[in-house]
C-alpha cells in the first residue's frame, strides 16, 4: 500500500515481484498467435480473412497454410486474450481494492484510456480490438464478483449469441450474397449486413470469453492451481473437442464451394468450438510452465508482460510492411508465414531486452502514468 501522507492509502501500481508467470505465459502465447490471423487482415484485407478462397491462395501450400489458420488459430488466440483480459480485469480490481475505497472507478477510468489507445489505433487499422474490449469492459467490471459458475454459465451463453446472429443474419441475405461485399469478396468494401455480423459476433465472442476469463481466475485455473492430472483432462477434452469442430467447419464451407449461403452459418461450428479450444491450449501453456523453465519461457513471459506495446507494434510493422512495402507484390499466405517469423522473432528479442533494463513496456508505462496519475519509476 501507498500513503499519501494524510492517513488516505493511495493506489500504485503492481510490482513485478507479485507477477503471476502463468498469466504472462498465457498473455504472451496469445499475443504472438493472434499476428497470424492479423497478418492476412494486414496483407490481404478483410474478404480473404474470412474466406479462403477469396484472395491469397494461389498453391496448395497457401491453401495448407489457410487451413492451418482456420483450425488452429482463428478465433482461439483472440478467445485466449480476451479470457486473460477479463482475468486482468478481475485481478486488478481485487489488488486496487487492497489500496483503494473504489477500485471499480479506477478500472472503469483505467479502461476509458484504453478506449483513447484503441480509437488511435483503429485510426491506423480497422482491426482494432481495443475499442471493443474497453466498451465491454464495464459489463466484466459490474459482473466480476460473481460465483465462478455464475460466470461461467453466463459466458457460455453469450458466446452462443453469435451462433444465433449467424443463422438470423444468414437468413436475411439476399440469395446472391450481395449484403456481403468485402466480407466474401475481395477489393471491396464490407456490406451492411456483414458489418452487424462482425461486431455481433466480436462482442458476444469477446464479453463470454472475459467472463468465463474472470470464472477461471476465481478458481485458479489459470493460474495454475489446480493439480497437473486436472491440466491433462482439459487439455486431452478441450482439444480433442474444439479442433474437430473447426475442421468440421472448415469441411463444410469448402464443401459448399466456398458459397455466399454459408458465409456466416459457416462460422457456427468454429465459434462452438472456440472455447474447448482455448481451454485445451490454456491447460497446455499451464503443463508447460511447470517444467524446468527455459530461455523461451522467459521471453515469452516478457512479451506477454508487454501485451498493449507489442500488439500495438504488430499493427505498425504490419501497415508499413504488407501494405506500403510489399502491398504491390500480391502477396501469399504462404508470404505471410514470413512476415509471421520475422514479427515473432522481433518481439521475443525486444521485449526481454526491454525488460531486463526497464519495469514496464513503453505503453504500458504511459498507460500507468494516466492511470495513476503520477509520474512512474521507468528503469530498473
Amino acid at each position: 500500500m501507498k500513503n499519501s501522507g494524510d492517513g488516505t492509502v493511495r493506489a500504485g501500481p503492481i510490482g513485478s515481484g507479485a507477477r503471476n508467470t502463468y498469466l504472462d505465459l498465457i498473455r504472451g502465447v496469445a499475443l504472438l498467435g493472434i499476428v497470424v490471423m492479423n497478418a492476412v487482415s494486414f496483407g490481404l484485407a478483410a474478404g480473404p480473412y474470412f474466406n479462403l478462397s477469396a484472395g491469397g491462395s494461389d498453391t496448395w501450400l497457401d491453401w495448407l497454410v489457410g487451413g492451418f489458420g482456420e483450425v488452429f488459430i482463428d478465433q482461439k488466440f483472440m478467445g485466449l486474450f480476451s479470457l486473460l483480459f477479463g482475468a486482468g480485469i478481475a485481478l486488478f480490481c481485487d489488488r486496487a481494492a487492497t489500496r483503494t475505497r473504489r477500485p471499480a472507478l479506477l478500472s472503469l477510468w483505467r479502461n476509458l484510456l484504453l478506449l483513447g489507445i484503441g480509437l488511435l489505433h483503429l485510426a491506423l487499422w480497422e482491426g482494432d480490438i481495443l475499442v471493443g474490449y474497453a466498451l465491454v469492459s464495464p459489463i466484466v467490471i459490474a459482473l466480476r464478483n460473481r460465483r465462478p459458475r455464475t460466470l461461467l454459465i453466463l459466458g457460455g451463453v453469450i458466446l452462443l449469441l453469435s451462433p444465433v446472429a449467424a443463422i438470423v443474419l444468414q437468413a436475411s441475405l439476399p440469395g446472391d450474397g450481395s449484403g456481403l461485399g468485402g466480407f466474401w469478396t475481395a477489393g471491396v468494401e464490407v456490406g451492411p449486413t456483414a458489418e452487424w455480423f462482425i461486431v455481433a459476433d466480436f462482442l458476444s465472442r469477446a464479453v463470454g470469453m472475459m467472463l468465463i476469463g474472470v470464472a477461471l481466475y476465481r478458481n485458479g485455473v489459470i493460474t495454475g492451481d489446480r493439480p497437473t492430472s486436472f491440466y491433462r483432462r482439459m487439455a486431452r477434452t478441450g482439444l480433442g473437442v474444439g479442433l474437430p469442430l473447426a475442421a468440421l467447419g472448415l469441411a463444410w464451407v469448402a464443401a459448399r464451394d466456398f458459397s455466399p449461403d454459408v458465409a456466416f452459418v459457416g462460422t457456427i461450428p468454429n465459434t462452438v468450438g472456440t472455447a474447448p479450444a482455448v481451454l485445451g491450449y490454456t491447460a497446455l501453456i499451464v503443463l508447460w510452465n511447470r517444467r524446468p523453465p527455459t530461455d523461451l519461457h522467459r521471453r515469452l513471459c516478457s512479451v506477454g508482460r508487454m501485451a498493449l506495446t507489442n500488439y500495438l507494434a504488430q499493427t505498425v510493422l504490419g501497415v508499413l510492411l504488407l501494405r506500403y512495402v510489399f502491398g504491390d507484390v500480391g502477396l501469399t499466405r504462404t508470404m505471410l508465414v514470413g512476415f509471421i517469423g520475422v514479427v515473432w522473432t522481433a518481439q521475443l528479442w525486444w521485449s526481454k531486452a526491454w525488460l531486463d533494463r526497464f519495469r514496464y513496456g513503453p505503453a504500458e508505462w504511459i498507460w500507468r502514468i494516466a492511470t495513476y496519475r503520477r509520474r512512474q519509476r521507468l528503469r530498473r
